[in-house]
């Protein structure tokens, strides 16, 4: 079996063609190895693509700990230039997630980008905001966010009371100018920060405009790997065309024994 790695803004992904059911999904154990940083490939996800009847292709999601997840909005956008690699796709593409129907786009310089989900519901509490980008959000912000401890504050907060046994992502925020925010994510699953989190730049995104930190409904994201755009339709605080837009890379390709 061939094994692909993709990254986007550091969010790097192991993938699998896996039409032709090949891949035995419940070895829990070997997707924890296969995403282990010393002992495997080294990634934050597992990611199979996988045939469906009404759309390109369906993407089916494993955090680094062999559990499958909720939504990856990185994953989804090299999913999109794997399936492009593999001429499932050219240009444009539908396909099918954990958390519904997803179109997407990419170009020539593998820049893809990716419809999320809706966005109808937006909880702003005191010091942080909550919300459901595909993955669920914890947002705040915080002082001097370079030399912040965002694995052990991030996990406070997600084993926190606040969200119980599942947990939550964080995003720990900066803001650098009226449509521009710097980001680091601590995501669930992981259990550490990672150099980029697709749903928590959008995630991110939409709190900033919910709560009047911006007037733009096209912002930048700063994550520790690079830059990510965020673009939305805000009306009566229901956020519509939510698009996620950066760059897919492939970074290697290997064979898999097992």
């Amino acid at each position: 079996m061939k094994l692909y790695k993709y990254q986007g803004t550091g969010n790097d992904f192991v993938m699998i063609d896996n039409r032709l059911q090949a891949f035995p999904k419940e070895n829990t154990a070997l997707i924890e190895k296969l995403c282990d940083r010393r002992f495997g490939i080294g990634a934050d996800g597992l990611i199979l693509l996988e045939n469906d009847e009404s759309t390109d292709f369906k993407m089916v999601y494993y955090n680094s700990d062999g559990n499958q997840s909720s939504m990856c909005g990185n994953g989804g956008r090299c999913l999109v230039a794997f399936a492009k690699k593999l001429n499932i796709i050219k240009d444009k593409s539908t396909f099918t997630a954990v958390d519904g129907l997803h179109h997407a786009s990419i170009d020539e310089n593998e820049i893809v980008s990716l419809q999320m989900k809706n966005v109808d519901e937006v909880n702003i509490h005191h010091n942080y905001i909550y919300l459901n980008t595909g993955s669920p959000h914890h947002v705040q912000f915080v002082n001097d966010l370079s030399n912040f401890d965002v694995k052990n504050e991030g996990a406070k907060i997600r084993y926190s009371d606040l969200y119980g046994k599942s947990g939550s992502n964080v995003n720990f925020v900066d803001q650098i100018s009226e449509n521009e925010f710097s980001i680091r994510t601590y995501e669930r699953g992981v259990e550490d920060e990672t150099l980029s989190c697709g749903t928590g730049a959008t995630a991110t995104a939409i709190a900033m405009r919910a709560i009047g930190k911006t007037n733009s409904n096209n912002i930048t994201i700063n994550v520790q790997g690079g830059k990510l755009e965020v673009s939305f339709n805000e009306e009566n605080g229901i956020f519509t065309n939510v698009f996620l837009k950066g760059p897919a890379e492939f970074v290697f390709s290997t064979d898999l024994t097992f």
